[in-house]
């Protein structure tokens, strides 16, 4: 019996995309290129050379399109994801820097990109370009890629403010972007500018901006809610990430069934579930980092293929203006909000060069301005402009986005260091007391809103550290005071500093005021390394004088981590794989 062979096979193509995408990706790490980029580039060239009409690979220009439930899988876990990291609880002090950065995203990006597309864009191309066209894409510039900036970032092993900010962001902005173009279009429909005032077209935009998010928080909370509840009365923990996998098909399924957004969806779950139980966060990602690998590199290959090169010759001014436009718009937005949230210097000047990154979202918004049939007089204009300059920012954009994480001193920063636990989360600045029960007491009441608190109760854990107090003194002079605590459970160590400007008379044995408060809880497993905290902090305060008058006179949580997190500190904040080798 005779088995033809056919080699249009979904799953066939996808190994062959998925080997192309490996081997492009390894190319362009060799050559010290983000892989993502070099996914995205295979895939432009697997469109512009594979045999489209038969021949073995069977691969064809409708193949993306064929394995778009594949593309909507990993779209929503990479939703699922970035709506993930928005724990509230881990975002303490980085509040008013990511809500000026939306303000910055929602107001100055699109108005920027707006101004430049409306006047000079009918200079460069009067046939085709309008403020209709103009407005759509000024919507859709706001839109990021999660998914390409947490791979670089994790590519790059970067950590720091910059890249906390980025990933505390990166999902909220692509919302001001879903909800800003669905309102531009919906204005847009109902004729505004043509014989409707914006007045009379402003209130339908809404109500169908509300219905969108009003579905996608639903059907996520229902999915993310639903699994929870399985997961503590009848699915064993073993089974929590395939459990959170079926919360992304079903949030994405089920928003997409009501005629909303999946992205949304999936993005809105991974938020309930990482802020009612942050741990099952872990257990999924987990689950699917061993074959994370193999979703993106497929991904973004067929992505790449979804781009095609050959419509930039056909307006190439206007593509080339636009990628300007919404470069100077994501710089301006991004350095205004920084400069009033006086962020540090480097993060205000290298935020926007990281938000350059175009994916998925605005993939999703050009192919609804192509269905809608509200926008067809501008549909052609948008969507050849739109995707052509998406080529050129995926392409420059993760090299963009390691160029800044390099230039603020991020990359590489994700390796062990003695001072990990004292994020931005677990820093406050401005600390008050008249005694060392007040800051203390203080800072515990910070420590425990964290999620690696103690596990002791927070009275029993004051007791322990008021108990050594008594004992001996921890104020140790120059300003510094580090009391602590040994708990029995546990296995890291844990803490949180207090800086005061002013100084707080604690009794120090050298009669000056206590700038920096160091409240440390130490498990009995990891006693050396709180031996090597008091040691490390002890001489860089009192051996350094730079760094000292720099942490006392610290004007933020923000700038005191990016004291402490320098490369120019190691002193006090090591690598704890190079202390290691050191003392090998």
């Amino acid at each position: 019996m005779n088995y033809p062979f056919v080699p249009d096979d979904p799953l066939l193509q996808l190994a062959l995309v998925l080997v192309a995408g490996i081997l492009g990706g390894e190319l362009f790490s060799f050559l010290r290129m983000p892989r993502v980029t070099g996914w995205i580039a295979t895939g432009i060239l697997l469109r512009t050379t594979a045999p489209w009409h038969g021949g073995f690979s069977g691969l064809s220009a409708d193949t993306a399109g064929e394995l778009r439930p594949f593309m909507n899988f990993v779209l929503g876990y990479i939703a699922f994801t970035v709506g993930a990291a928005l724990h509230i609880a881990s975002l303490r002090n980085a509040e008013k820097r990511l809500g000026l950065l939306l303000l910055g995203e929602a107001i100055v990006t699109p108005s920027v990109v707006l101004a430049i597309m409306a006047v000079v864009g009918p200079l460069v191309a009067p046939e085709v370009m309008t403020l209709k066209a103009a407005v759509l894409l000024a919507a859709i510039a706001i839109a990021g890629a999660p998914g390409t900036t947490v791979l670089v970032i994790q590519e790059a092993r970067a950590r720091g403010i910059l890249t906390r900010t980025l990933l505390g962001a990166i999902a909220l902005i692509d919302m001001v972007a879903v909800g800003t173009f669905v309102f531009a279009a919906d204005f847009l429909a109902e004729g505004a500018g043509e014989g409707v005032s914006w007045l009379e077209a402003s209130p339908a935009a809404l109500v169908t901006v509300a219905r969108e998010f009003a579905i996608a928080v639903g059907v996520g909370a229902v999915s993310a809610f639903a699994a929870m509840g399985l997961t503590r009365t009848v699915i064993s923990p073993a089974f929590l990430g395939p459990t959170m996998v079926a919360v992304i098909l079903g949030a994405w399924g089920g928003a997409s069934g009501f005629g909303g957004s999946g992205i949304l969806a999936c993005t809105f779950a991974g938020i309930i579930v990482s802020n009612v139980r942050h741990d099952t966060v872990s257990s999924t990602q987990a689950y699917l980092h061993s074959i994370g690998a193999v979703l993106f590199a497929a991904f973004y290959t067929l992505a790449g293929m979804n781009l095609d090169v050959s419509i930039v010759t056909r307006v190439a001014g206007l593509v080339g203006l636009y990628f300007v436009a919404r470069f100077a718009g994501k710089y301006a937005g991004a350095y205004t909000a920084m400069s009033i949230a006086q962020a540090p210097d480097r993060i205000r000047n290298y935020l926007g060069m990281a938000l350059i990154p175009h994916g998925g979202v605005a993939v999703g918004l050009l192919l609804m301005v192509q269905s809608d049939p509200r926008l067809a007089d501008v549909a052609e204009t948008v969507t050849t402009v739109g995707l052509a300059a998406l080529v050129i920012n995926q392409l420059l954009g993760p090299s963009g986005l390691r160029l800044a994480l390099s230039h603020v001193g991020e990359v590489g920063m994700a390796a062990p260091r003695l001072l990990d636990f004292l994020d931005e989360n677990h820093i406050t600045v401005g600390i008050s007391g008249s005694t060392k029960e007040e800051v203390v007491r203080t800072l515990a009441a910070q420590l425990y809103t964290s999620n690696d608190h103690p596990s002791i109760p927070l009275e029993e854990f004051i007791e322990k550290v008021l108990e050594r107090e008594s004992l001996s003194s921890t104020v140790l002079g120059e300003g510094l005071m580090i009391p602590h605590a040994i708990i029995d459970e546990g296995d890291e160590i844990t803490g949180v500093l207090g800086v005061s400007t002013k100084g707080i008379d604690l009794g120090a044995p050298d009669g000056r005021p206590v700038h920096a408060i160091l409240l440390l809880a130490t498990p009995t497993a990891d006693r050396k390394r709180h031996l090597e905290v008091l040691a490390a902090f002890a001489r860089a305060i009192t051996r350094d004088v730079n760094l000292r008058e720099q942490l006392y006179h610290a004007r933020s949580a923000a700038h005191a981590y990016d004291i402490l997190h320098a490369e120019d500190a190691e002193d006090i904040n090591y690598f704890l794989e190079d202390a290691i080798t050191r003392s090998k």
